[in-house]
């Protein structure tokens, strides 16, 4: 009989292959069968690598066979966004402002990947250059549950073909929350390690003083295992066994912007935590829509400097919403982003001073559930990324985890963690949906 290795995690595919249940051949065969199924109407993957990714797979099968075993990821299929460099794959970056790039080399995270004989499993959707737009020309990507509603951005290709079942790990980046808002759409894993945590050589550049690559997985243990893969000085997270002490954010918790179904999810996880003892400190960060505006006030201006010359070339080619926010980066003034640089620099300290008696603090990943469209970028604070921000201006490594919700659209919890301690969230994250699976 045939197993169906969809939905299992990188243990469950790791312990198969190795007992001979199956092979990464089978499994790849499996996946690009549900892709297959699953598209156009996903619309998740531009460039599947169907050929390669046999290729990959046959080979890795064979070495497994021969006793070479390269590790936790030996086999494992892993989708990759599509502004990350795959050597002889073209990169699209969902623009039609300049052609499809062939790259020379892997990116780092990419060969680190390779190295530990993961199988790269094709090149992901996204919004434009991760610039917050959907392309007409490659359209926006749908949410596995439901087809009517998007699976956000930027990095929603990756969410969503980890939540549909196709993959179990997927590469994205996150600038603004382009992880961990497809994340809580699509009911995933969204980890946004501390900045400069990854290496964003072959990553096309956003904001870099902002952006941040990570990762999508179905549990904190899977993205552990891929995180200490990414940055070799890490070992793979255990769960915590100290008592938690954990903050809530009072301004992000209770927004007014927070909606009833997320509101319903929320506080039933508060209450199974106080259940199992965990101690919850209300804290309160900085207003969300001063955040909100200081990121816009670096990402856009940053933006603007790096896709000057092509806006210059080809304005046409970019989807108007992504051409607008290229030339308002191009009006702000150099007061208002060293400003809001400085912002950055205190909250940092500040945030620092806050985590001092504190493991992590928690609060809604997005006030509401996937909607129709991806939402447009604002400074009013009332928006998807409310509780977003904060995270990118400090480097903080932050995690969207799945909240349970009885067939309704997923929610996300958000934990973040002071900056450099990835591995340590990772803990808290994986002993916290343990207590979750446990009372829900």
């Amino acid at each position: 009989m045939t197993i169906d290795t969809a939905f299992l995690s990188v243990g469950e595919l790791a312990a198969g292959y190795r007992s001979g249940a199956f092979t990464p051949l089978d499994a790849c065969r499996q996946a690009q069968d549900r892709l297959a199924r699953l598209e156009p109407d996903l619309n998740a993957f531009i460039e599947p690598m169907t050929t390669e990714v046999l290729d990959q797979a046959k080979r890795l099968t064979q070495e497994l066979r021969q006793g070479r075993d390269r590790g936790p990821l030996h086999g494992i299929p892993v989708a990759i966004k599509d502004i990350i460099d795959v050597a002889d794959v073209r990169t699209t970056f969902a623009t039609k402002a300049v052609p499809p790039r062939h790259a020379a080399r892997d990116a780092e995270c990419v060969a680190r990947l390779r190295a530990a004989g993961a199988i790269l499993f094709g090149k992901t959707n996204l919004l434009e250059f991760a610039a917050g737009v959907a392309h007409p020309a490659f359209g926006q990507t749908n949410n596995p549950h439901d087809r009517s509603r998007t699976a956000g951005g930027s990095s929603g290709g990756s969410a969503a073909a980890v939540a549909a079942g196709i993959v179990p790990l997927a590469l994205g980046t996150d600038t603004g929350g382009s992880i961990r808002a497809p994340a809580a759409y699509c009911g995933v894993i969204g980890f946004k390690p501390s900045f400069a945590a990854l290496s964003l050589d072959g990553v096309y550049p956003l904001s870099p003083s902002l952006d941040h690559l990570g990762l999508f997985a179905r549990s904190s243990a899977d993205a552990s295992i891929a995180f200490s893969i990414l940055n070799p000085g890490v070992a793979p997270a255990r769960p915590s066994r100290k008592p938690l002490r954990l903050g809530i954010v009072g301004n992000q918790w209770n927004h007014r912007a927070v909606q009833a179904e997320v509101r319903a999810a929320l506080d039933a996880a508060r209450l199974s935590l106080e259940r199992d003892g965990v101690p919850l400190t209300e804290i309160q960060l900085p207003d969300p829509a001063e955040m909100a505006a200081a990121l816009l006030d670096i990402l856009m201006p940053e933006a603007a400097a790096i896709h000057r010359s092509t806006m210059a070339k080809s304005a046409d080619g970019f989807a108007p919403g992504t051409r607008d926010l290229l030339e308002t980066g191009t009006t702000i003034p150099a007061t208002r982003y060293i400003e809001a640089i400085e912002k950055q620099r205190r909250w940092f300290s500040a945030f620092e001073s806050v985590m001092a008696d504190l493991d992590a603090v928690i609060a809604p990943t997005v006030p509401f559930t996937a909607p129709d469209t991806d939402p447009a970028l604002s400074t009013e604070g009332d928006d998807e990324i409310i509780s977003l921000t904060h995270a990118n201006l400090t480097g903080a490594p932050s995690v969207s985890l799945p909240l349970r919700t009885q067939g309704a659209m997923p929610v996300g919890l958000m934990l973040t963690a002071a900056r450099n301690r990835d591995s340590d969230l990772l803990s808290i994250c994986e002993t916290i949906e343990g207590i979750l699976s446990h009372t829900a």
